[in-house]
């Protein structure tokens, strides 16, 4: 079995984390190689194809799933710092002719924080982040990757994210009313149904504010874009950060919010 140093570890941004939130992906590269990871990025990579799939035209999205097949298909994993972007390649990222080889692709690749808990296992984080976090744990990687137990099942609690962010110094995780509500983005869903998708924004940047937070994190950048742009419009001094700038810590400068104390 090889040795964490050993394994090639390719790291696929999303389009929409490329584009607007540069950051993350840095952030997501700089945490990999503090865990001793050896990370590959093909600079030709580009859209899993998700947005066409969701719109009903996943027959279009063939050539973005021959692309992502030719960069990574000689790693051992696949990482990303994006839950439903995972679940999509998870669940549909095929190339004709090579349907054998793309199902054994598709077992490779991990959202980050499933990476970090199931196959690093990693037990202590050498972060700090002093501050009051809320955590929005989105439905892609809640309901289908399995980060977190489901609150309305009758089953043992669990969730990744929080057992990460635990080991993190000087965090105060937020409880919240309802902490695993959608917060409304759900890909296309915030362009064809926008006023019931602002409201449910809108519901859970209440929970998180009502409680006290003065960051809100996850593990899929989508959400939080959606979050972050209700915040700004109504004036709220809470940000939004990825939970791979929080677990990186160090390499990275953080603001203080006005009117939290430093």
């Amino acid at each position: 079995m090889k040795s964490i140093s050993e394994l090639k570890v390719g790291l696929f941004i999303p389009c929409y984390v490329d584009q607007f939130y540069p950051q993350v992906g840095v952030a997501t590269l700089e945490l990999l190689e503090k865990l001793g990871c050896k990370v590959l990025f093909p600079t030709n990579q580009t859209c899993c194809g998700q947005p066409m799939a969701n719109s009903g035209f996943e027959n279009m999205t063939g050539a973005c799933n021959q692309l992502f097949y030719d960069c990574f298909a000689g790693c051992d994993y696949v990482v990303s710092p994006s839950g439903s972007c995972v679940l999509h390649l998870k669940e549909h990222m095929k190339v004709e002719g090579r349907e054998a080889a793309s199902k054994v692709l598709r077992t490779k690749v991990y959202e980050l924080v499933e990476f970090i808990t199931d196959v690093l296992k990693i037990t202590e984080i050498k972060s700090s982040f002093p501050h009051k976090v809320g955590l929005h744990q989105g439905c892609h990687g809640q309901r289908g990757l399995h980060l977190a137990q489901m609150s309305e099942l009758n089953a043992p609690a669990y969730s990744k994210p929080v057992d990460l962010l635990s080991k993190v110094q000087g965090l105060e995780l937020v409880e919240l009313d309802r902490k695993d509500e959608c917060c409304g983005f759900g890909g296309t869903f915030c362009v064809s149904e926008e006023a019931i998708s602002v409201k449910m924004g809108k519901d859970r940047v209440s929970d998180h504010q009502r409680n006290g937070a003065a960051y809100i994190t996850g593990s899929d950048m989508s959400c939080l874009m959606h979050l972050e742009g209700i915040l700004k419009r109504g004036g709220s001094k809470v940000e939004v950060i990825h939970i791979a700038q929080i677990l990186n810590g160090s390499h990275i400068e953080i603001p203080t919010p006005q009117g939290e104390p430093v």
